[in-house]
């Protein structure tokens, strides 16, 4: 055991003493602070609801939507949209939530892709470059098996993606303290679903944003790690990753009336679509069906890997 934790240790070590490495977590604050910058400069979401009588607020800018909507037609789906939500904090007699770190916290979930992309790039390299390299003789040389290196190496780049997105999530809260203040973690928000609005504590929400992406975040790493395993081109895991996280939703739309198109790994991964007021992507489609589905495609991308590492000849390398 003392021994998989050095392994796993020494893998950090790579991953860390790179400047490349520290240049992507610049790159994620500068992202995120961007980010901050543009909502604080384009107005702080919520900031005119702040008063005692937010309830006549909401109405009067309901009323100022409804006389646009005469004048312009173009603007009259976006201007219901914000109608109909106001109603159903009038309805409900839900003040909207003053926009603070945590709001802020939450939104930035949508950075997560990036907190992906960089994993990719760490996973795609992390046993490719090796061979590039020629390190891996040295490495493959000590008394140790295989499937140790191999497993080193990749709860290293998983303990990657993790500690990456634990920045994403401090950072953000930091950057948000600073340009929005802090409120209340418990305040409610009012979300988008299938048939309508529905609020749900803040907290529980930003838990929720941060969560589903991992399944993404996952299962696009672990490929990224086994086309580098198996092809030993960095170049090759990392292109054809982030084609496919990219692309993914785009190729299942694509095919969306076939029956097979279920089976497909990128229509499973968002799980989203099995919460209160969504609809599953495809008739016949169940949480225990996607989850399945998944299990059976990260089988497949650590055993090939796995076989193909353990059975590498590394004599001409």
């Amino acid at each position: 055991m003392s021994s998989m934790l050095k392994l796993i240790h020494n893998e950090q070590l790579k991953i860390y003493t790179k400047k490349s490495t520290w240049l992507m977590y610049l790159i994620l604050a500068g992202l995120i602070f961007t980010f901050a910058f543009s909502v604080n400069y384009y107005g702080v979401p919520n900031e005119e609801y702040q008063v005692d009588n937010w309830q006549q607020v909401l109405q009067e800018e309901n009323q100022n939507l409804e006389q646009e909507m005469k004048k312009d037609k173009f603007k009259t789906a976006y201007h219901s949209y914000i109608i109909e939500k106001n109603n159903y904090y009038l309805e409900h007699d839900i003040q909207p939530a003053a926009y603070d770190a945590w709001n802020f916290t939450g939104e930035t979930s949508e950075i997560i892709i990036v907190v992906g992309l960089l994993s990719i790039i760490v996973a795609g390299g992390i046993v490719a470059n090796e061979f590039r390299w020629g390190t891996i003789k040295l490495l493959l040389i000590r008394p140790i098996e295989r499937s140790k290196i191999l497993f080193s190496k990749y709860v290293a780049v998983l303990l990657f993606a993790l500690y990456t997105l634990l920045f994403l999530f401090i950072t953000a809260w930091i950057t948000g303290a600073i340009f929005f203040g802090i409120s209340e973690v418990d305040a409610t928000i009012v979300k988008d679903a299938t048939d309508g609005f529905r609020s749900v504590p803040l907290f529980k929400d930003i838990l929720t944003n941060y969560s589903f992406p991992l399944v993404d975040l996952l299962m696009m790493t672990t490929l990224a790690f086994m086309i580098s395993t198996v092809f030993r081109n960095s170049s090759l895991a990392i292109g054809v990753s982030l084609f496919l996280l990219m692309g993914g939703s785009s190729f299942v739309q694509m095919f969306a009336d076939k029956d097979w198109v279920k089976y497909i790994l990128f229509a499973n991964t968002n799980l989203r679509q099995y919460t209160a007021g969504n609809t599953p992507f495809a008739e016949g489609m169940t949480l225990g069906f996607s989850l399945t589905v998944l299990i059976v495609y990260y089988v497949i991308f650590i055993v090939t890997s796995w076989i193909v590492f353990k059975k590498r000849d590394v004599a001409g390398q």
